[in-house]
């Protein structure tokens, strides 16, 4: 018998209010000049300055370079910002990017060479030697679980190609999980924000990985978010339905410890050559995929349709994800969407080199992909 691994560290503090306990927490632990890392985009909004005010007694600065896809460039940015403001913990405030950045910001800043020495393929990966900044997290979306995870995604700068830097040591130390940082999202943001977090839960629940703790997770984050999430698009201020969809976002990420599947193989490909939102990109990929994975696990899809409540079992599970993508005003064709037939190749390069495939259901090769892009175009 071979021997697993587990394990489930983060400290959260969940629940409406949350963020008011930041200052608190990083007073205790010692730090006083947080460099708050955020995007440009959520900087320019009431959300970010009405959190400033509950840091009293805390000498505040703002790094607001994060937008689009996180890359390579922004975190050097931000570690120069942490050492010109002289600061001594990081605070991690927005969406999945803005986390993903504000994660290895401070390993940046404390340790010699690019960020891209420390990604966990390097051929001569640079060890994490020194201590880390204090990092705490506050998501003010509910999709990529960031806030839980102990990697970071950023792409190459020249290439958009996404690169993982992946230790516990850049897992924050404690989340602070708060509701009401979601409740000014557009409904186009919530939507596909939503999706990627259900498609954390899926995918991770049908990898054929051994992790009977992250089945559990992900079977409770799929009920979750497929009973909450088409509320919390149509009515944004529904603080119930906000709490349920940033609960089914963290159980996604904290379930993919098991690893993910084809659908984000081909999102990752998406993002790289088309430049696409990564949550639109799932939630355009996902019953394309699933629908071919079907016959490997037909068990499984029928415990996710008894979740999700969905009449006729596993066959008919795929019939009702896009049902559910309809409602929420996610439609067409991945050619509706400004993908072209001519990035195809590219598109299927990427897709069949990226790692999440490995553990798909079902063994997905470069024809396979084709087909995928192809039945998706």
């Amino acid at each position: 018998m071979s021997i697993t691994s587990f394990s489930f560290p983060t400290a959260i503090k969940f629940g409406a209010g949350a963020r008011k306990l930041v200052a608190a927490q990083l007073l205790e632990a010692g730090c006083k000049r947080p460099l708050i890392v955020t995007d440009k985009a959520l900087a320019a909004l009431p959300v970010l300055a009405e959190f400033k005010t509950h840091l009293a007694g805390l000498d505040v600065a703002v790094f607001a370079g994060v937008f689009g896809n996180p890359t390579c460039s922004q975190v050097m940015d931000g570690a120069a910002a942490y050492k010109a403001h002289q600061a001594d913990c990081v605070i991690g405030f927005g969406g999945g990017a803005a986390l993903d950045v504000a994660k290895v910001v401070g390993l940046a800043a404390t340790h010699e060479g690019d960020i891209l020495e420390y990604v966990w393929d390097h051929p001569q990966v640079r060890p994490i030697v020194n201590e880390l900044p204090y990092f705490v997290a506050l998501p003010t979306t509910s999709g990529t679980g960031s806030e839980v995870g102990r990697s970071s995604v950023v792409s190459e700068n020249d290439t958009h190609l996404k690169r993982v830097v992946f230790s516990p040591k850049i897992l924050a130390r404690v989340v602070f999980a708060d509701p009401e940082l979601t409740l000014g999202l557009p409904p186009h943001v919530t939507a596909a924000t939503g999706m990627d977090a259900l498609t954390h839960n899926i995918e991770s629940y049908l990898s054929p990985a051994y992790h009977p703790l992250c089945d559990g997770i992900a079977l409770e984050g799929t009920r979750i978010a497929a009973h909450a999430l088409l509320t919390a698009v149509k009515e944004p201020g529904n603080l119930q339905a906000r709490s349920d969809m940033m609960m089914a976002s963290m159980m996604g990420a904290i379930a993919f410890q098991k690893d993910l599947g084809a659908v984000h193989s081909c999102a990752h490909a998406l993002g790289a050559v088309c430049d696409l939102h990564h949550g639109l990109a799932n939630a355009l990929m996902i019953d394309t995929v699933l629908a071919w994975n079907y016959e490997a696990v037909p068990a499984k899809f029928d415990e996710l349709a008894h979740v999700c409540g969905v009449a006729g079992g596993g066959k008919a599970f795929v019939g009702w994800l896009k049902d559910l993508k309809a409602s929420i005003g996610i439609s067409g064709p991945l050619s509706a969407h400004g993908v072209k037939p001519e990035q195809l190749p590219r598109l299927v390069e990427i897709a069949t080199a990226d790692i999440c495939h490995q553990t798909n259901p079902r063994p997905c090769k470069a024809e396979d992909f084709q087909r995928l892009f192809e039945a998706a175009l």
